[in-house]
Order: structure tokens, then C-alpha cells, then sequence
């Protein structure tokens, strides 16, 4: 079984606004999407947007490449909050967690594999668009996906489990941002594979 997503989180909303904000209408003016009954503010979408357009326009020499080669990172973004959402349902219900020293140790382990904070951060912006301070949040959603497929044993279990939390979460879309699909949870055409192996990051990409 392939469900197709592609998971990914952000710390620049965490940081600077709230996710969700409780919100049983999704109708409401300002609401991106609803998430188990709290809404996903357009704010706190464009929060995320702004932060990665900033740093790729710091890019020296590749700021115009990098924005072209993201045109749909609003519907990218909200569809990355929306399964961070069900990832966090999905972890909660299965028990599994992940601590501060254990994101803080895989973030060191990015940075010996990169070299240095500066091409960590390239890496990171143009492979994932993810801007600098959203990778603290990305290093923890990896680990609890990762955690998240151990405590299954099995990709295929896990997915089985991501999509009844999503489910559970009676997610609703603003049509503006596309449609989410709740079998293969993702929104719109954003359709990039789950990782099906782990992301230490001796594994996987930097920013990956």
C-alpha cells in the first residue's frame, strides 16, 4: 500500500503564532482549514509562507531560482500544518513521544553531516523549503514519524493509523487552498511519497 503525502513541519509558526485556535466553523473569515474542531488561521499560514520567502530572498545569487521553484508553497505549507496535526493525533494515541535532548541530538547530528549551519540551512531551503528557524520543528516531526512507524512495526500499519486520526480530526479545507483528500491524506495535488526509511540524518538528506 502507497499512501502518498509529504510530511513536513515548520517551527517559524510554532515560534511566532499559534497553530490552531479553537473554532468549530470552518466558514470563518480567516480560517485556512479546521483540524479537530480548532482552525488553522490564514495568519498562521502566511506566517509560515513569509518566513521561508524571506530566507530564500537572503539567498545569495539563487533568490529568483528558489522562488520559482516553489509557486505553490502556500498549498504546500497548509497541506504540511494539516498532517502535522494528524501526526500529533496519530502519536498521542499510540503513547509515542519524542523528547528536547532527542530533537536536540538529531539536529547536531544534521549539522556534523552538513558541516555547517549555513549549508544545513541551504540544504534544508531549497530540498524542503523549510526556513532557518523551521528546523527545530522538522527534526521532532521526523523523529515522531519515525517513532510513530517502530511502534507499528510496519509503514503500512502506521499509514493505516495516520489515516483513521485523520479521520477522527473531520478535517475541513478552505476550497481557495484546495481539497483534502482523506484516503491518501494529503491536500490537492501535493503528492510527494512518505518516507519509507528512516531519517537519521546519516540516512536522509539534510532538510529532507
Amino acid at each position: 500500500m502507497h499512501r502518498r503525502t509529504a510530511l513536513s513541519v515548520s517551527a517559524a509558526l510554532l515560534v511566532a503564532a499559534p497553530l490552531l485556535s479553537a473554532c468549530s466553523d470552518g466558514a470563518r473569515p480567516g480560517t485556512a482549514a479546521v483540524v479537530g474542531g480548532e482552525r488553522i488561521t490564514t495568519s498562521a499560514l502566511q506566517a509560515q509562507v513569509v518566513a521561508v520567502r524571506d530566507a530564500q530572498n537572503r539567498a545569495d545569487g539563487s533568490a529568483a531560482q528558489l522562488i520559482q521553484a516553489s509557486p505553490g508553497l502556500e498549498r504546500v505549507k497548509l497541506n504540511k500544518m494539516i498532517q502535522t496535526a494528524v501526526l500529533e493525533r496519530a502519536a498521542k494515541d499510540a503513547g509515542v513521544t519524542v523528547s528536547p535532548r532527542e530533537v536536540g541530538e538529531f539536529r547536531q547530528a544534521q549539522l556534523e553531516k552538513a558541516g555547517s549551519s549555513e549549508r544545513l540551512e541551504a540544504s534544508a531551503l531549497e530540498q524542503a523549503q523549510l526556513a532557518p528557524a523551521q528546523l527545530e520543528a522538522d527534526a521532532r516531526f521526523k523523529l515522531l514519524r519515525d517513532k510513530l512507524f517502530e511502534h507499528y512495526g510496519s509503514q503500512d500499519k502506521a499509514l493505516e493509523r495516520l489515516a483513521a486520526a485523520a479521520k477522527e480530526l473531520h478535517i475541513k479545507v478552505n476550497p481557495r487552498y484546495g481539497v483534502w483528500d482523506a484516503q491518501q491524506i494529503v491536500l490537492g495535488d501535493q503528492a510527494t511519497p512518505w518516507i519509507t526509511q528512516r531519517s537519521r540524518p546519516e540516512q536522509a538528506a539534510a532538510g529532507a
